[in-house]
């Protein structure tokens, strides 16, 4: 099982109110694959231990989309930014502000890149 990092969310993936996760790459995952959710994974500091959040997450799907489809389809924009956790955010509840954040902490990303969409699912595994 792969470990995935979720450092910049790690409240939302604990209260569970975040199903959904933009990457650059992670093309080979597919329904049904277990991860498992750590604060983080890279760059660890010698001593250091990965921190295990919760249970596994079972991945429900994964597309590939431009990252300003958040923007050019608004409804779809706000959708998106509360299920990736951020609806309750002063500055990133809004799409164009929350790609920005995407675009501004992945190096070399920009609106139009294309993106891995992650959908998954917390609780009892099958």
């Amino acid at each position: 099982m792969r470990n995935m990092s979720f450092a910049l969310t790690v409240d939302q993936i604990m209260d569970g109110s975040k199903d959904v996760t933009r990457r650059l790459g992670w093309l080979q995952l597919k329904p049904g694959d277990l991860i498992r959710p750590v604060r983080k994974c890279m760059g660890l500091r010698p001593g250091e231990k990965i921190q295990v959040l919760r249970d596994p997450l079972r991945i429900v799907s994964v597309r590939r989309e431009p990252l300003d489809m958040m923007t050019t389809d608004t409804e779809y924009g706000f959708e998106e930014v509360r299920r990736e956790g951020f609806a309750w955010h002063p500055v990133y509840r809004f799409p164009s502000t929350w790609v920005a954040m995407f675009c501004a902490t992945h190096k070399g990303c920009t609106p139009s890149t294309i993106v891995t969409r992650i959908e998954f699912a917390y609780g009892e595994l099958p």
